[in-house]
């Protein structure tokens, strides 16, 4: 079985479209034990089969360290975890949205626009000089996210076929 897996980039920040407030959602950076957000991870990419939901404790120990720019953030909604975002600066510019997604009972109720607003405000404002935000999704996540995307500012630049 094939997915599609989809590259989206926004090389300024003017592109930006925001989605519809979503009151009590905020974005909150995550220091020292990020056990919340690999929790909070597995529970987002179970329903769609990701890596993160099959990590083990020294698995994500890996992950966290693999790329020394990385830093996730939780997103919460009325100070309770709704979501996460991760990010890896690179050094040309670029901030990659490594993770983004909200836990599967905050799909479907309007949130998902307000918090892709936040991670991206966010990235664009990681490190001085960023030009260009950009992220992948596949054909297996959520069916609203390349919309989401797309209507956020994004376009896409690349599509691959890959094995499922």
């Amino acid at each position: 079985m094939k997915k599609t897996v989809t590259y989206v980039e926004m090389t300024d920040r003017s592109r930006l479209v925001p989605g519809t407030p979503a009151p009590g959602m905020a974005l909150v950076a995550v220091a020292g034990d990020l056990s919340p957000v690999s929790d909070v991870m597995a529970r987002i990419g179970a329903p769609y089969h990701w890596r993160s939901a099959r990590r083990g404790p020294q698995e994500w120990r890996a992950w966290f360290v693999e790329h020394p720019e990385r830093t996730c953030w939780l997103l919460t909604l009325a100070d309770e975890p709704a979501g996460a975002v991760c990010y890896d600066v690179h050094p040309d510019g670029d901030v990659e949205i490594r993770t983004f997604g909200l836990l599967p009972e905050f799909t479907g109720k309007g949130l998902g626009g307000h918090a892709l607003t936040l991670a991206i405000r966010q990235a664009w404002d990681m490190v001085p000089g960023v030009r260009r935000v950009w992220l992948h999704t596949s054909s297996a996540d959520n069916a609203n996210a390349l919309p989401n995307y797309h209507r956020r500012g994004f376009h896409t630049f690349k599509v691959e076929e890959e094995d499922a």
